[in-house]
């Protein structure tokens, strides 16, 4: 099992700055994916960042350059640097691993932080 606490979401003005941090406990093997997702009201959950291997790394275009995803492995912690956030920034974001378990492609989710962008 896997288990993944997401915090450091907030109330931030447009184009400031937030630090997401997924704190992960449980068995994360090395061939799993971490990532973010975010929701925002009305609309799909859709990917913002993942990670793969340490080194493989894939954005939405809607951050490329804005966001940063990374891992330490020492604190068992993902992290999602947010710059230049803009209102449609504005969502409840996810923390995610993605994985074979027993030759079945598993999901797990974190509870969610909401991140809120103002003008």
């Amino acid at each position: 099992q896997v288990q993944l606490v997401e915090s450091g979401g907030a109330l931030v003005q447009s184009r400031g700055a937030l630090r997401l941090s997924c704190a992960t406990s449980g068995s994360i093997r090395n061939s799993d994916t971490m990532g973010w997702y975010r929701q925002a009201p009305g609309k799909q959950r859709e990917l913002v960042a993942t990670i793969r291997s340490g080194a493989i790394i894939t954005y939405a275009d809607s951050v490329k350059g804005r966001f940063t995803i990374s891992r330490d492995d020492a604190k068992n912690t993902l992290y999602l640097q947010m710059n230049s956030l803009k209102l449609e920034d504005t969502a409840v974001y996810y923390c995610n691993v993605k994985g074979f378990r027993i030759g079945i492609l598993t999901n797990y989710w974190g509870q969610g932080t909401q991140v809120t962008v103002s003008s």
